[in-house]
């Protein structure tokens, strides 16, 4: 697939087509779709950019690459004086004071936002049905459920509603819903992206990723809002990525996977045959591949959770009513704060807010909470060690297909472990990239940390080799 942008890019500054026919364009396949992608539509602003992009170009001014690229946001990043709702009926009617600093260096390379994105409600979830607002359709098939927690930020992109979305990704929540709807979704480096303006689920582990259908649509988006924020402390300064240095892969030698993913009864006998014969025709390109081992599913899955948990039950304690969202009162004061919560968060949300509050409670931190990081550093010495030995490693995305639209909210524990493959490089920190190639819910490419054009430039490669 050919960068969107580049192609949109000439087409205007050529004026095949003006910014204002782009932009209405997509935002009436937005409104007309079956899919439920839309929280809200920007489309008031978004003509208004659009207008100001036409105005330049006729007056022959140049345009930056990103000047009049239609693109999506999941509906957890602010952007002031819009609802930015988190798909849950709390923050329904609430309206941000601020720009998140990712979308505001989007918006300051002239891209133009057409929508906030239905998403699971705070994050909370991997099919995108955990949402006021009804589930995410997948975009290749509508009985199946489109991933989350970006669910609708895949789809959108999936179906060229936008050229490319910013999702949110805490344990794969990028990763996994690009990967059910065949686009790439990236999970760059921890810090390399300001979280700054993302509502939090687990600050330990949140990261604003690109989805889009290109390599090279990733690597510009990635590369504009990348850097360090003084209002993210966890930031920092990183080399913008060329196109020209991931056309070129020469530099890996050596690919890992973990045989544990692939030699247990949970993955889909297909998922596993695709999986080793790309492992087979990666070999062929003269790559020697090893057999890695790590921690068992059930492991990463708890672990993950356990912190997960308690952090997202520690970040949404300032939900009450008081400050934010939509306030029921009480009898009493205890009253408010118990009914707001309890008739506002989702089930699942508050599935996680109980885990949490359990795990960091007396008597029970030390046993969980602190067992949870131990093992966390665990896996982190782990890829250190693993990265000694190869460039990239290789993996699944999920170990099954897409289920149907109504299974997941059946069966929350088989929700959990369907993120098996994606939460330990979430634990890590580390730079993880879906290609829709390989499997039928695409592969995983991971690289050490800061290592993020290493997993462009093998993507790159994949797309030439499978």
């Amino acid at each position: 697939m050919e960068s969107q942008i580049h192609k949109i890019h000439q087409q205007l500054v050529n004026k095949e087509i003006s910014c204002t026919k782009l932009v209405q364009e997509r935002l009436d396949l937005l409104k007309s779709n079956t899919h439920n992608t839309v929280n809200s539509l920007l489309d008031t602003l978004a003509l208004e950019l659009a207008a100001k992009v036409d105005a330049k170009i006729a007056s022959g001014q140049e345009i930056g690459l990103l000047e009049g690229i239609p693109f999506g946001i999941k509906d957890v990043y602010m952007v002031q004086g819009t609802l930015t709702t988190a798909s849950s009926d709390l923050l329904k009617k609430y309206k941000s004071p601020y720009t998140a600093t990712a979308i505001q260096k989007l918006f300051d390379a002239g891209a133009i936002p057409l929508v906030k994105e239905n998403c699971d409600s705070f994050g909370h979830g991997s099919s995108s049905e955990n949402t006021i607002f009804g589930a995410v359709k997948n975009a290749i098939n509508t009985d199946l459920v489109s991933g989350g927690s970006s669910g609708g930020s895949a789809v959108n992109v999936a179906k060229d509603f936008t050229v490319f979305s910013i999702g949110g990704d805490t344990g794969g929540s990028v990763r996994q819903p690009a990967g059910y709807n065949n686009v790439y979704g990236l999970k760059p480096t921890y810090g390399r992206i300001s979280r700054y303006g993302l509502m939090a689920y687990a600050s330990s582990t949140d990261c604003v990723g690109p989805i889009a259908k290109s390599i090279e649509d990733i690597r510009i988006v990635l590369n504009v809002m990348s850097g360090k924020d003084i209002k993210d402390q966890t930031t920092y300064q990183s080399e913008a990525i060329s196109e020209a240095t991931i056309l070129n892969a020469d530099e890996i030698k050596t690919v890992g996977y973990f045989k544990n993913f692939i030699e247990n009864d949970a993955i889909d006998a297909k998922v596993k045959a695709d999986f080793l014969a790309t492992i087979e025709k990666i070999k062929a390109k003269g790559i020697e591949v090893k057999e890695l081992d790590f921690f068992e599913s059930d492991t990463l899955v708890s672990t993950y959770y356990t912190l997960a948990m308690a952090e997202t039950a520690s970040n949404l304690s300032r939900l009450d009513g008081t400050n934010y969202g939509n306030r029921i009162e009480g009898d009493t004061l205890k009253d408010t704060y118990s009914i707001t919560r309890l008739e506002n968060f989702s089930e699942e949300s508050k599935r996680r807010i109980v885990g949490g509050n359990q795990v960091l409670s007396q008597g029970f931190s030390d046993e969980i909470y602190l067992k949870g990081l131990n093992v966390r550093d665990q896996i982190i010495a782990n890829f250190e060690k693993d990265f000694k030995e190869v460039a990239i490693i290789l993996s699944p995305v999920t170990p099954n297909s897409p289920p149907k639209i109504g299974d997941s909210l059946k069966d929350p524990l088989a929700m959990y472990l369907s993120d098996a493959y994606t939460v330990g490089f979430s634990l890590g920190q580390l730079p993880t990239l879906t290609v829709p190639q390989g499997t039928e819910t695409g592969l995983q490419i991971t690289a050490a940390k800061n290592n993020d054009e290493l997993v462009l430039k093998f993507a790159n490669f994949l797309k030439d080799t499978i």
